[in-house]
């Protein structure tokens, strides 16, 4: 017989708490036995207690935001295997909208495959923070009232004292306020824009909203590095992790940030401190061994790219950054091995091309060395770089027209490098072009080269005498 059921369970990106504890808040004050994961559910409790509270309430609830569903594509995702629970269960699933949420919306449709694209078949409902009461009161007379005519399945009783703990922890929870839920729709605005100045602008108004939003910090910290504004990141990063002391991601980017500046000891202390709060953190490993390479620390960044590679076996930056210091001790082979393993997980991997480059002109494969560089420059055609280390490896093979090509792309895109002109002005000299030599060679002093260097008087010299054969 069907039967009309209050019992319902709440899935939701960690980001969208306020709104999961309103709407638990909301519906429990009006009679229903709600269950969330509130308070963050041990690992190995987690898929008991979650499949069997899906299975055993009649309603499922799902907060979707334009960045709920950016996850569900990696292998494992929660939130995609509590849809993909409910679907099964054939529970009365009602989709919430939040800021703007919309299906047809091409960055959202993308992540609605498998059994997530039935999720556009539901009835879904728009939340909207100033009209919250009145869209609660919406779910709750005519979606939540729908009779349920599958089975429910029993939670056993270890479950249920979990759920109970959960429920009373929630209970605790000071009740949500409509600035609280503006906040967040600021929030969302701001991971789902690509300009960096709206993202700031957007967190910002989040946090004046939620003056203890650690998330919002800790998004404003990373607009404001991609900015170019370390110090303000810096401040953001401090703030969310005062605001939440085991934030380990806002730990490691406040490394990335004092590194940027300078900080080294700095650095390498938020990444430890990041990989205390999380063991398995491989990017926080990945970053150490930077600072660690900068701080002359060979043995030690190896050993932490040798842990990132082993937490993540196709992580393609630390197999490149690992390769820079075999190449930096003279392991060609290994440096040329992992160089080729991080183009092997990203093909488009411009640096490692270009490093990989580097190392076999050295091995003396000059060929190779050029194809590197080649592909290097396609993926990226504005780095002076591979143009430069191009314009060597030419040179060595005798193409000197191209060495002068590729030395003079790169003052093009780096004119204030010496380097490019000293070695243009080599070439030029060769092919007894001896004005171009001169002003090649004049150029790499007045940029300072010469000082650099300690051979000033030396290419004086040889300016000299090219006005001698002039």
């Amino acid at each position: 017989m069907q039967r009309t059921e209050k019992t319902v369970f709440i899935s939701y990106r960690r980001t969208n708490t306020p709104w999961a504890l309103a709407i638990y808040q909301n519906l429990t004050m009006h009679g229903f036995d709600v269950f969330f994961d509130y308070d963050s559910i041990k690992s190995g409790d987690f898929a008991q207690i979650i499949s069997q509270n899906i299975k055993g309430r009649a309603h499922f609830l799902i907060v979707l935001t334009p960045s709920a569903l950016e996850r569900c594509s990696e292998p494992g995702d929660w939130l995609r295997r509590e849809i993909e629970w409910a679907v099964d269960s054939q529970r009365n699933i009602v989709p919430l909208f939040l800021e703007g949420f919309d299906f047809g919306t091409p960055s959202i449709e993308k992540h609605l495959t498998g059994k997530l694209a039935m999720l556009k078949r539901y009835n879904g409902l728009s939340v909207p923070a100033e009209y919250f009461d009145a869209a609660m009161g919406k779910l709750r007379d005519e979606r939540l009232t729908v009779r349920l005519d599958t089975i429910l399945h029993p939670i056993s009783t270890t479950v249920q004292q979990k759920v109970r703990q959960q429920q009373i922890a929630a209970s605790k929870a000071p009740g949500i306020k409509e600035n609280t839920l503006t906040a967040q729709e600021w929030f969302e605005r701001g991971l789902n824009t690509s300009n960096i100045e709206d993202k700031i602008y957007y967190n910002t108004k989040a946090i004046q909203l939620q003056p203890k939003y650690a998330d919002a910090y800790y998004n404003r910290g990373w607009a404001r590095s991609e900015n170019g504004d370390h110090s303000g990141a810096i401040a953001d990063y401090t703030e969310a992790i005062r605001i939440k002391p085991n934030y380990a991601a806002a730990f490691n980017n406040r490394g990335i940030s004092r590194r940027s500046q300078g900080d080294i000891a700095g650095a390498i202390n938020d990444y430890t401190e990041a990989i205390r709060l999380k063991p398995n953190y491989e990017s926080a490993f990945n970053n150490r061994g930077i600072a660690r390479r900068h701080q002359g620390d060979t043995e030690g960044a190896i050993a932490d790219y040798d842990e990132a590679i082993r937490l993540k076996p196709d992580y393609a930056s630390a197999f490149n950054n690992r390769g820079i210091i075999y190449k930096k001790q003279g392991n060609l082979k290994a440096a040329i091995a992992d160089y080729t393993a991080a183009i092997r997980f990203r093909p488009n991997y411009q640096a490692a091309f270009n490093n990989r480059g580097n190392a076999l002109k050295e091995q003396g494969d000059v060929d190779g060395a050029i194809a590197d560089y080649t592909e290097a420059i396609r993926l990226q055609s504005n780095d002076p770089d591979a143009y430069y280390n191009r314009g060597i490896a030419r040179k060595r093979q005798g193409d000197l027209v191209g060495a002068i090509m590729d030395y003079s792309e790169a003052i093009r895109l780096r004119p204030d490098d010496p380097d490019s002109y000293y070695n243009r002005a080599i070439v030029h000299k060769e092919r007894e072009d001896f004005m171009k030599a001169i002003t090649d060679y004049q150029k790499y002093l007045d940029l300072g080269g010469g000082i650099r260097d300690g051979d000033q008087e030396e290419v004086e010299e040889i300016i000299r005498k090219l006005k001698k054969r002039l």
